[in-house]
């Protein structure tokens, strides 16, 4: 089964050089023609960069992937893609199926990855991703490009994108780049971000609420000044205004 071909097809990514490769990274062969992992592969395709590595020994360990078999179709094939197994034979799938199961290799290893990233280990990994600043870093001026954190608003598939995590305004932001905004936010989980922080208090930074202050001509507004106008004022606004006084009658031939 060709299960490198990249998923998001066309799609470039914007790096801070302005220029990349076009040319795919091998699967079969590594730079001094070591075999490369499927792991490896589907980390290193443009848009998972938020994504690492999960331990092989963690995915072979049926205790971790418990309920996950009712979850995603053609699970043994997907699970022998990821682990590079050659158990199941792909002859008798037709190419269609194994489109579907790449997908569905894809799809499990997400979900993989949403449980190793709460174990000891996979936190210590995306510690070490927060810290080189490789899932971006927070839009906000007063931030001061604070280093961000991927976060999922739900744990369920499907139900919403992954989200950027500002531990210092307390923000969600969508990823910089488009690529990597459509990746599932479960593949992260609601709680991933917040463990990392609660396990790891030396990440932990002092929160900055630093609102922006409007002004007109150097003048500070007040508070209330750019809120939205009730109904009732619109109404008033837009009473026409009192008709003028009408002189006295004109005398008639």
């Amino acid at each position: 089964m060709d299960h490198r071909e990249d998923p998001l097809g066309d799609r470039e990514l914007e790096s801070e050089t302005g220029s990349e490769s076009s040319e795919e990274p091998s699967c079969s062969a590594g730079e001094e023609g070591e075999a490369v992992s499927w792991i490896s592969w589907f980390c290193s395709l443009k848009g998972n960069e938020f994504f690492c590595e999960v331990d092989e020994d963690f995915v072979q360990d049926d205790f971790n992937l418990s309920g996950l078999g009712s979850q995603v179709p053609y699970y043994e094939y997907a699970l022998d893609t990821i682990l590079d197994s050659e158990t199941l034979s792909e002859e008798s799938l037709t190419e269609e199926q194994q489109e579907l199961v790449e997908n569905a290799a894809e799809a499990l290893y997400g979900l993989i990855h949403a449980r190793f990233i709460i174990s000891q280990r996979g936190l210590a990994v995306m510690a070490e991703k927060y810290k080189n600043g490789d899932f971006g870093r927070c839009p906000r001026y007063y931030c001061q490009e604070q280093h961000c954190l991927p976060v999922g608003l739900s744990d369920q598939p499907h139900q919403a994108t992954v989200k950027l995590y500002c531990p210092r305004c307390q923000g969600l932001y969508y990823p910089r780049y488009k690529h990597q905004g459509s990746v599932d936010g479960a593949y992260f989980g609601s709680t991933f971000a917040h463990f990392l922080l609660l396990t790891y208090p030396s990440l932990r930074i002092p929160r900055d609420a630093t609102p922006y202050t409007p002004r007109v001509w150097g003048f500070k507004l007040h508070e209330t000044a750019l809120l939205p106008v009730p109904d009732s004022a619109k109404q008033g606004a837009k009473a026409e205004p009192a008709s003028k006084k009408e002189g006295p009658p004109r005398n008639s031939r």
